[in-house]
């Protein structure tokens, strides 16, 4: 069952123009996607931007898996 990221993840067209980004932060989910791609661990990405959770990690994986879905449904 896919995680409900809808509480973490948050577009503003005033932050990062309007980028989904984690919470109140300017940290979008490119972001921590592009971290994970590079191989760092959720605790490499924590210990470096320790305003973000664990929780927030996985919003972000799950936020981009169900663009991915609707992505493919358009196709």
């Amino acid at each position: 069952m896919a995680m409900d990221y809808r509480d973490i993840i948050t577009i503003d067209p005033d932050r990062r123009f309007g980028k989904p980004c984690v919470r109140d932060t300017r940290i979008a989910v490119y972001d921590v996607l592009s971290w994970l791609a590079a191989g760092m661990t959720h605790q490499e990405i924590r210990d470096d931007f320790p305003q973000l959770t664990e929780a927030d990690i996985r919003a972000c994986l799950a936020y981009a898996a169900e663009r991915e879905q609707t992505l493919r449904r358009a196709t």
